[in-house]
């Protein structure tokens, strides 16, 4: 079912020109907070030279925009631009609906697949949130 859903939303990313990596990028800066490139990579677990390549992929499409740290300027960081943010929430649109094979599970096996889908996403947010 899982890979099924990985085909289905690579497709659909596939369509309005993205891939699974910026998607990655997309969700991460979609609190509107400006993240360090270091901290953002380091959060996906790919090295600095793939993350320049995406983020420099999504600036040319001016959906990201990479700024400088004031309190230090060596550290670059990205946020969304008000295209991002368009961007963001229609490949939430598209790609956030349920996939016809949960709607016949009950209701204690969905509440167990959310609650192990929201533990691992808030464990990515925080890799990415402290840089470890």
């Amino acid at each position: 079912m899982f890979q099924k859903q990985f085909r289905g939303a690579a497709s659909k990313l596939s369509e309005i020109g993205l891939t699974p990596g910026h998607l990655k990028v997309l969700m991460i800066l979609s609190s509107g907070e400006a993240m360090p490139m270091g901290s953002l990579a380091q959060g996906l677990a790919c090295d600095a030279s793939t993350m320049t390549w995406l983020v420099d992929r999504l600036e040319e499409r001016g959906l990201v925009e990479r700024k400088m740290l004031a309190s230090d300027r060596r550290v670059k960081t990205v946020v969304l631009t008000s295209r991002g943010l368009k961007k963001t929430a229609e490949v939430k649109k598209r790609l956030y609906k349920p996939p016809a094979e949960l709607l016949d599970l009950d209701e204690e096996t969905l509440e167990v697949l959310r609650d192990a889908f929201a533990a691992d996403a808030h464990d990515s947010v925080e890799k990415v949130s402290t840089g470890r």
